[in-house]
C-alpha cells in the first residue's frame, strides 16, 4: 500500500526494524511519518491503494514520496512529467515547487513550461552538448536554445 511503501522507505532511512515479535502496526512513528508523507505528495485519501491501483501520476508521487521519505538533502527527478496528461502534470509541478522548500531538487524534463515554472537556473543540452545556462529569463530568450526547443527559426 501506499502508506507500507512510505513506512518502509522511512525504516531504510533510520534503521529502525520492525520487530519480529509484535504487530507491525505498533510501528506508530514510522506509520505517522509515512502518512505524513503521502500527505506532502497528494496521497493522503489513498494509503491503503496498492501502487498497481494508483494513477500513472499517482505512481510518479508515491516515487516522490519514496526519495521524501529518506531526508535528502537533493532529489534527482528525471521527467517527473513523461507520459502524464495536463491535469497530472500541473499536479505534479506542484508538488515539485512545495518540495523546493524543503529539499534541492534538480530536475530533466522536456515540458518546458514546467521547467520555466520550476527552475531558477537552466542548463540546456542538444545533442549531449551544453549550449546554454542561466536564469529562465535568460534562456527563454537564449536563440540557440530557441532554434533547438522552442520552434523559432532563426535567419541564416
Amino acid at each position: 500500500s501506499v502508506l507500507e511503501t512510505h513506512a518502509l522507505a522511512g525504516q531504510a532511512r533510520s534503521g529502525s526494524s520492525f520487530s519480529f515479535w509484535k504487530p507491525v502496526e505498533r510501528e506508530t512513528a514510522l506509520f505517522d511519518e509515512a502518512r505524513e508523507i503521502a500527505g506532502e505528495v497528494g496521497l493522503s485519501k489513498k494509503l491503503s491503494a496498492a501502487g498497481m491501483q494508483l494513477s500513472h501520476g499517482e505512481q510518479r508521487a508515491l516515487e516522490v514520496g519514496l526519495a521524501l521519505a529518506t531526508r535528502p538533502k537533493l532529489v534527482l527527478l528525471d521527467e517527473p512529467m513523461a507520459g502524464m496528461g495536463p491535469e497530472e502534470s500541473q499536479h505534479m509541478i506542484a508538488l515539485i515547487a512545495r518540495i523546493r522548500a524543503q529539499v534541492t531538487v534538480l530536475l530533466v524534463e522536456h515540458d518546458m513550461d514546467a521547467v520555466f515554472r520550476l527552475a531558477d537556473r537552466i542548463s540546456v543540452m542538444v545533442n549531449g552538448r551544453l549550449i546554454a545556462t542561466g536564469a529562465p529569463g535568460e534562456i527563454r530568450n537564449h536563440p540557440e536554445v530557441r532554434k533547438a526547443y522552442l520552434g523559432d527559426e532563426l535567419a541564416a
